[in-house]
C-alpha cells in the first residue's frame, strides 16, 4: 500500500454486501472512488466493503461468493455507505420492510452520513424510512413495483441518478458508474472526475435517462428507415428544418415519416432535432472560443436566447455556465 494511500484525511465509503449482491454493481465503488487521485496523485477517498451480518462469505447472484473481512460496525466508521443492487432483497422487496438482520446493520450507521443506493438497493433506504417524502430512482423495470411497495417516495423512472443532497440513489446497474462518477465531481471537482472516467474508459457524463435503454418495438425488417433522414438532419443542423424536408429524404407523407421516426428513435422528429441541436451546442461550446451567438447560429437555434432556452430545460444551466464549467478551450 502507497503512502499516500494510507493518509488519514481521506473520505471513507463503506460498502454493504448483502446476500444476493450483483458483483457488477459491488465493485463500481471501488473503481471509481478507490481509484480518483487529486492534483499531487493522492488517493481520495478509502473504500470497504462489509457484510450484513458479520465477516465471511457472501453470496453473489454469479456462480461465486466473495469474502468480506469486515462486520456491520464498520457502517459506523463511514463518511459515505454505498448500498448496491442484490437479488436476494427478501421483504425489503415483498413486503416493504428490513429483515432483522438488515435493520440491525443499517442501525450502526451515524446520522450525517451521505447515503448512496445502486439499482435496487434502493429498497433498502426505502425500507428504512430514509426515502419518505424524497425523490428517488431505481432500475425501470422495477420503478413500478418500487412506487407500489413504497408510496411515500417520489420515483423518477426516466432518470440515471438522482441527488438530494445527503441521500442520492441511481439507475440500474452501469447507471452506479453515473451516480459515483457525479459524487467525486460534487466532491472535488470535474477535472478529477473527468480523470478517473478516462482511466475507467467511460464517459465522464452521459447525456439522457433509462428511457432510452427501456425496450421499445423493433420496426419490421422490410420497413424503410429513417437513417438517411437523420444523416441529412445532422449535416443541416445549422439550417431550418421543416418536417417536410426529413419526410422528403425517406420520400414518405410527413405521416408516414413521423410514424416511422418515433418508433426507431423513441421520439418525435421535432424532440429529436432538439436534442441533435442540444449536443451540438455542447460540442461547440467545450472545444470552439466562438461566441454565443455564433455557437446559437451553428447549432440551428437561431438567437442566443432560444438556445439559452433549450440548454436550461435540456441541461439545468445557461451556456456561460455550461462554458465555464466544461470549457476545454479557456
Amino acid at each position: 500500500m502507497s503512502a499516500s494511500r494510507t493518509a488519514g484525511s481521506r473520505h471513507r465509503v463503506v460498502v454493504l454486501a448483502i446476500d444476493g449482491v450483483i458483483p457488477f454493481e459491488l465493485g463500481i465503488p471501488q473503481r471509481i472512488f478507490g481509484r480518483s487521485r487529486g492534483a499531487s496523485g493522492e488517493y481520495l477517498y478509502e473504500v470497504e466493503t462489509c457484510g450484513v451480518t458479520g465477516a465471511g462469505p457472501v453470496r453473489t447472484e454469479a456462480d461465486f461468493a466473495i469474502l468480506v473481512e469486515r462486520g456491520p460496525e464498520a457502517l459506523a466508521t463511514a463518511d459515505t455507505v454505498v448500498v448496491p443492487s442484490s437479488y436476494a432483497l427478501g421483504p425489503a422487496h415483498d413486503e416493504g420492510r428490513l429483515s432483522p438482520e438488515l435493520a440491525a446493520a443499517l442501525a450502526h450507521i451515524r446520522p450525517g452520513t451521505r447515503l448512496v443506493s445502486i439499482c435496487t438497493g434502493a429498497y433498502v433506504l426505502a425500507a428504512a424510512g430514509l426515502l419518505d417524502g424524497r425523490p428517488a430512482t431505481t432500475h425501470w423495470a422495477d420503478a413500478e413495483n418500487f412506487q407500489r411497495t413504497y408510496p411515500a417516495v417520489r420515483v423518477d423512472p426516466d432518470v440515471l441518478f438522482i441527488d438530494d443532497g445527503d441521500i442520492l440513489t441511481s439507475a440500474g446497474v452501469a447507471a452506479g458508474i453515473d451516480l459515483c462518477l457525479h459524487i467525486v465531481r460534487r466532491d472535488h471537482g470535474t477535472a478529477v472526475a473527468n480523470d478517473i472516467a478516462r482511466r475507467t474508459v467511460v464517459p465522464p457524463h452521459r447525456d439522457g435517462g433509462q428511457a432510452q435503454y427501456i425496450e421499445r418495438p423493433v420496426p419490421e425488417p422490410q420497413w424503410a428507415t429513417t437513417t438517411r433522414a437523420r444523416a441529412w438532419a445532422l449535416a443541416h443542423l445549422h439550417e431550418p428544418i421543416q418536417l417536410r424536408d426529413l419526410a422528403e429524404q425517406e420520400s414518405m407523407s410527413v405521416r408516414t415519416f413521423t410514424r416511422r421516426f418515433r418508433e426507431e428513435a423513441g421520439v418525435s422528429p421535432g424532440q429529436w432535432l432538439t436534442q441533435q441541436r442540444v449536443e451540438r451546442a455542447r460540442h461547440l461550446l467545450e472545444s470552439s472560443a466562438l461566441s454565443i451567438d455564433r455557437i446559437a447560429a451553428e447549432s440551428g437555434f437561431g438567437t442566443a436566447q432560444s438556445m439559452r432556452q433549450h440548454l436550461q430545460a435540456a441541461l439545468g444551466v445557461t451556456p456561460t455556465a455550461y462554458r465555464r464549467t466544461f470549457s476545454a478551450a479557456g
